[in-house]
């Protein structure tokens, strides 16, 4: 139980329904619509298309999303992989010719066609009650009204201001009085205001086809870029099954490739070969056992995943041989000698989890890849594009290999995790590379050492990337000191690790417990 003498949160606790989102009036939005009678996937969506105004330098119409959808909170689960692919024109011999061997981060290669919009048409389709018209509201009205800028996203606005300053259009849309928002100022979006109404009046083809696509294209090849009018107009959202793993008595599940979420859960096969409950959940045990597993399923991730629809990914194979090979050659006293993995990626997101009335369950990611993505902004409608693409590698024969119409290999990785076949808890941590390495914190500090899901959210943490352990600073000093005496480098990290949003549900009950991440500003919300 929380000691309330000490700062913290409490889990939020409620009968009918809940959402949790990284921003407070996300959250309002989603249980406004839920209110009057909108499901989990109208919530979400909602949710998340006010985020792309007030969250900009994370989420927006520019970006890509992922989902997974349990109706009825029982039976069949359904992933949707709304991740945009590269243009048409993107053959590796086209970049290899210039001299390029990786996608610059700013630049037009950088931006894959915008997947989000169709993929939030296609689960409304499929799951939702209203339409755009109503949905896009909240969002338009913030953008064209103007939204007040919250603490953390005031945070990330800052650290964002020299690429801002260099990019696309930004600095006229992103730049108000030439300086970074602060907390507290007033931002005004009208042209992203109106694209969101011939959205909302219009439906996904005024985003893919007509004057809006016209305009992301014509920025785009201005300045370099290889992007058509038809890459957009036939973009779609697929819609396919799950892939997981058994942790503890519970069913965890993710998207499949292109989607990252195989780390996650190979991560998880070989945490299961350990038993965590032996070593207290702040110590240097775990923090080590956790950088080894991440360590070896995100060398696994570089190596061998791509896009399934051009190559070949045996997620079964992974799952089960290469995980126990590996997990027999962890040791306590030593790190692995494993080649450095550098991932081109790590980008910003945002996560929203919701449950309605009927318990339906949504488990929703929105993301436009870095920290307010490509630094491109449509030269008229507003759109702020993602970096997606510069995901890829320009590397023939490696799976991740740029190419024409192909899905590069994401991050962001929607969670939900069901025990005899019903939910019991969608979640998800924001964060770029540290989702899947998140998203095995959050669960083992729950079903190994019995956390609540804020507790569970709230509890330090740190992510071995590129060879450096990523510590925050609520890790102890006694741990960072036992971890470089097994070899581990280790250093701070200035912006917090993710943010995670969680809604665990008690059947028996008939209950919903929320989580909402305080690295982030938002919250979660029940009625």
């Amino acid at each position: 139980m929380r000691n309330f003498h000490l700062a913290g949160r409490s889990t939020v606790h409620a009968r009918n329904a809940m959402v949790a989102t990284s921003h407070p009036l996300a959250a309002l939005t989603a249980i406004d619509v839920l209110r009057a009678g909108g499901t989990a996937v109208d919530a979400a969506v909602a949710a998340c298309a006010l985020l792309g105004v007030i969250e900009p330098q994370a989420t927006g119409i520019g970006g890509d999303c992922f989902a997974l959808i349990q109706p009825k909170g029982e039976g069949k689960i359904v992933a949707y992989n709304g991740s945009g692919r590269a243009p048409m024109a993107a053959k590796p011999e086209w970049y290899l010719e210039r001299n390029m061997h990786t996608i610059p981060l700013t630049s037009a290669h950088a931006v894959s066609v915008p997947g989000a919009v169709d993929a939030w048409a296609t689960l409304l389709r499929d799951h939702g009650k209203f339409g755009f018209d109503s949905l896009l509201q909240p969002a338009i009205k913030a953008a064209e009204e103007g939204y007040v800028v919250a603490p953390r996203i005031a945070f990330d606005w800052k650290n964002g201001f020299d690429k801002l300053k260099k990019g696309t259009n930004t600095e006229r849309y992103l730049l108000p009085h030439g300086k970074p928002a602060v907390a507290g100022d007033v931002i005004h979006q009208p042209e992203l205001g109106q694209t969101l109404r011939a959205i909302a009046k219009n439906g996904r083809d005024a985003f893919y086809k007509g004057a809006i696509a016209e305009d992301m294209v014509e920025t785009l090849r201005g300045i370099g870029g290889l992007h058509t009018t038809e890459d957009f107009a036939n973009h779609t959202t697929e819609t396919t099954v799950p892939i997981g793993t058994m942790y503890k008595g519970h069913d965890v599940w993710q998207c499949p490739p292109n989607g990252p979420g195989i780390t996650m859960l190979v991560m998880l096969n070989i945490l299961s070969r350990f038993d965590l409950t032996k070593f207290p959940a702040m110590s240097i045990e775990r923090f080590h056992l956790e950088a080894e597993a991440a360590r070896v399923a995100y060398m696994m991730r570089e190596q061998r995943i791509g896009d399934p629809a051009q190559v070949e990914v045996d997620v079964a194979g992974i799952l089960k041989e290469f995980a126990d090979e590996y997990a027999g050659k962890i040791r306590m006293d030593a790190m692995l000698d494993l080649p450095k993995v550098s991932p081109p990626m790590n980008p910003s997101t945002v996560y929203i989890t919701v449950v309605d009335k009927d318990r339906n369950v949504c488990s929703f990611i929105n993301s436009i890849a870095h920290s307010f993505g490509s630094a491109i902004v449509s030269n008229k409608t507003g759109v702020l594009l993602q970096n997606r693409a510069a995901g890829f590698r320009i590397q023939p024969g490696h799976p991740n290999c740029i190419a024409p119409g192909k899905r590069p290999l994401h991050t962001i990785i929607p969670s939900l995790v069901t025990k005899n076949g019903r939910a019991v808890m969608p979640f998800g941590v924001m964060g770029g590379q540290y989702q899947p390495v998140g998203q095995c914190h959050v669960l083992t500090n729950m079903f190994d050492y019995g956390l609540d899901v804020q507790e569970a959210i709230d509890m330090p943490r740190g992510l071995h990337y590129e060879n450096v352990y990523q510590l925050e600073d609520g890790v102890p000093a006694d741990i960072v000191a036992g971890l470089k005496k097994l070899g581990h480098q280790t250093t701070s990290v200035i912006p917090p690790l993710g943010g995670a949003q969680a809604i665990w549900i008690d059947w028996d009950k008939g209950t919903l417990t929320g989580g909402s991440d305080p690295r982030k500003d938002g919250c979660a919300l029940g009625y």
